[in-house]
């Protein structure tokens, strides 16, 4: 039902979208609503999750209400909203763009009618008829005063029964008779599809694996993606997002698999193609879920980079873009990670005083470097020389209050698997004030491999994401990252987790 009563903040969507919009013949809408008051109106396109004002009615006399333009209204279903930003009813406006609704604002439902619109009015009839179905519900609470609880919880569930019945028969009925129609196309997006010969399991009951695989197949049946006016609708958005957060496995190769099956039933380049492309890659380069940085990597690849989305973001956006999945790309789970050349603490005053912590450029730090190269390259602690069948990657800093408190809390913790299972801790110091850090590392007995970076070779912001700490890792004995971005207190659970696996 379309009804509401909430409150609706208005906004401007994003620009791609009036790309799409076409001058044709303009568009005549009109309301008389008796005894209403407002003096001011907005009628309100729905744009995927978003809406925004369409046009403005500021000369309200006697509740006549016009909106009128030159140019088509983009088709889709709208929504008359009060200068108070209450929703009256949601409208049809299709390939018929000039018609007039009435009623009285005592009983707006009821006295809805429309001359001039078939859709609109085949659209009432509907929520007339599931406003009725309510208010009659409504008087059966009514009837249950003086009922003990056991009747009159059993005379409502009969109610609901019998009203359910009634309702499913009349939506059944509704959406075949309006077949063909845009009418059909939109209600079918909010309509639920379940299966009616479920087979039986072995334990008897109804087969709920059958149940789920059936509605996970025919979950946008009779919605079509190249039709651009599904993305002007309450309930596509809903829709698409139940499906990716619900329905099918939390995984990130399944949300690659089926986002890709998506993108392929839309219009290529089209309207909803491209507002699909940018809500998943959005949605995905600022999903927190361990591995699901993968999908974001994939939208890049297979659509931005690729030059199959030029619609959705400017070039500079997508370069952007391009970089962030360049960063990602390396350390996703189940990749080598990235190679670091670092310096531990026993030689690490050493490497300051050649001179590169007083170094201001890169040139002078990239001449050091050669100049010391041979004296440095022994020092040099890196991943891939752990010998060890997990290593634990940490970054962190003395600066930083979080790590104050999380890598004392990591150390100790870790003290339990000694002997148990064979890791190695890479302590890795983002920072470059030495004495603190030793400072620290001795006042905590932090008894990790303890490393920074006085040369500044290692761009560890590009290499690991590291935009803060800290930041772990868990890898494997091929230092393939099996985890990432873990809290302190989840590293012994992998760790112990891993190894529970490799036994089996």
């Amino acid at each position: 039902m379309m009804i509401r009563s909430a409150k609706l903040q208005l906004s401007i969507y994003f620009s791609i979208l009036f790309a799409f919009s076409f001058a044709q013949s303009g568009y005549d809408i009109r309301f008389n609503m008796k005894g209403n008051k407002d003096t001011i109106m907005y009628l309100v396109k729905y744009v995927w999750d978003q809406q925004y004002i369409a046009d403005t009615c500021k000369n309200i006399k006697n509740g006549q209400v016009v909106f009128k333009g030159k140019e088509d209204l983009d088709k889709g279903v709208y929504v008359l909203v009060s200068q108070s930003k209450s929703i009256y009813f949601d409208v049809f406006v299709n390939e018929n763009q000039k018609f007039t609704i009435t009623c009285d604002n005592s009983d707006i439902v009821t006295t809805l009618k429309v001359t001039g619109n078939k859709e609109n009015e085949t659209f009432f009839s509907y929520i007339k008829y599931i406003t009725g179905k309510n208010q009659e519900f409504g008087k059966f609470q009514g009837q249950t005063k003086g009922m003990n609880k056991a009747d009159s919880t059993k005379f409502m569930l009969d109610k609901i029964n019998l009203m359910n019945a009634d309702v499913m028969k009349f939506e059944k009925d509704f959406m075949e008779s309006t077949k063909g129609t845009y009418v059909n196309d939109v209600m079918n997006l909010k309509t639920e599809k379940n299966p009616t010969d479920i087979p039986k399991a072995s334990n008897g009951r109804p087969d709920s694996v059958y149940q789920y695989y059936w509605y996970k197949s025919h979950f946008f049946d009779g919605i079509d993606f190249t039709d651009d006016r599904i993305i002007r609708t309450p309930f596509f958005d809903d829709r698409v997002k139940r499906y990716f957060e619900s329905v099918i496995l939390q995984a990130p190769d399944t949300m690659i698999q089926e986002i890709d099956k998506i993108l392929a039933k839309c219009k290529p380049d089209g309207l909803v193609y491209n507002l699909l492309i940018g809500h998943f890659t959005y949605k995905y380069e600022q999903d927190k879920r361990m591995g699901f940085d993968k999908v974001f990597v994939h939208l890049c690849d297979k659509y931005i980079i690729s030059g199959k989305a030029k619609k959705v973001y400017e070039d500079e956006t997508a370069k952007k873009i391009k970089e962030r999945a360049d960063i990602l790309r390396n350390i996703l789970l189940e990749s080598k990670t990235p190679e670091i050349y670092m310096i531990d603490t026993i030689h690490g005053r050493e490497v300051l005083k050649m001179g590169f912590d007083t170094a201001k450029t890169s040139e002078s730090i990239t001449k050091l470097y050669y100049k010391n190269l041979d004296k440095l390259t022994p020092w040099f602690k890196t991943v891939y020389g752990i010998s060890a069948k997990y290593t634990v990657l940490v970054f962190w800093s003395v600066d930083c209050g979080h790590c104050q408190t999380e890598i004392p809390k990591l150390n100790d913790t870790l003290k339990t698997l000694k002997g148990k299972i064979d890791y190695k801790v890479l302590s890795v110091y983002t920072k470059e004030d030495f004495e603190a850090w030793r400072k620290f590392i001795i006042d905590k007995k932090l008894d990790f491999i303890n490393v920074f970076d006085p040369v500044h070779i290692n761009d560890l912001k590009n290499k690991y994401d590291i935009y803060s700490t800290p930041v772990i890792y868990i890898l494997d004995k091929d230092k393939k990252i099996k985890a990432k971005r873990l809290g302190s207190e989840q590293v012994i659970d992998m760790l112990k987790f891993f190894e529970k696996n490799d036994q089996k």
